[in-house]
């Protein structure tokens, strides 16, 4: 099988939260004791992964100028280490199917990342094949659901919600569309749609699919070191 080690981590710095807030910053007690404000890239409302005490890494800014010296990268939630910064997913996708890891998706004679379409949107990526393009939206998943499983998303995404009836729209106009769950939680094995948080990002995947958007999943093994997309996982629609 192939595997596509991409996403060369950082020497990473190891801590423990002591709370997230205001969407992007957080405490960290960094082991001698000292507390560290770091940037927390991740928008969403990180259910299952911001437990006070939790074991977390960060990776230290190279630019000194830059307001706050630390990123958070990693935690260890639940038992499994969870990419925290959603900024690195679509890397990990672009290397993967650049790599062919996503078997349903080779073949492609060129990639283009950040394409204008839509309603005011881009596309993460741009396929070009010989039958004509393919679009690919990538989201990242980390919520825990249970041993081996996961859900998306962890609060309402109006945004996310937009993104799936625009790939609805570029099946109705003839071309192929897909959406490519990046699940970064170790050890998951499939993923649902979390109805529970925002029933309308479920109803619209559902409707997504019987439209003809492909919705594919690809899980990471996830260590202190590097990230590497390793296989297909399913994604169960019924609720």
């Amino acid at each position: 099988m192939v595997q596509c080690r991409i996403l060369k981590l950082p020497e990473l710095i190891e801590g423990r939260l002591l709370r997230r807030y205001k969407r992007f910053l957080a405490d960290i007690e960094l082991g001698d004791g000292s507390v560290v404000v770091a940037h927390c890239p991740n928008p969403g409302s990180m259910r299952s992964m911001k437990e006070p005490g939790s074991q977390v890494w960060l990776s230290p800014a190279n630019n000194p100028k830059r307001k706050l010296a630390y990123t958070w990268e990693l935690i260890r939630s639940e038992g499994c280490l969870t990419l925290v910064h959603t900024g690195r997913a679509n890397a990990i996708a672009q290397e993967a199917l650049e790599s062919g890891v996503i078997r349903e998706l080779t073949g492609f004679a060129s990639l283009k990342a950040e394409v204008p379409y839509g309603e005011k949107s881009r596309i993460d990526f741009r396929l070009m094949f010989a039958e004509g393009p393919c679009f690919v939206e990538v989201k990242n998943v980390t919520m825990y659901d249970g041993p081996s499983r996961s859900a998306f998303p962890d609060s309402v995404t109006a945004r996310g919600t937009k993104h799936l009836h625009e790939l609805m729209e570029m099946v109705t106009q003839g071309q192929r569309a897909v959406l490519l769950f990046c699940c970064s939680r170790a050890q998951t094995a499939s993923i649902r749609p979390a109805d529970e948080i925002d029933p309308a990002y479920g109803e619209a995947l559902r409707q997504a699919v019987a439209t003809g958007v492909e919705v594919l999943a690809y899980a990471c093994d996830v260590s202190l070191k590097e990230i590497v997309m390793r296989t297909p996982v399913p994604v169960m629609l019924q609720t």
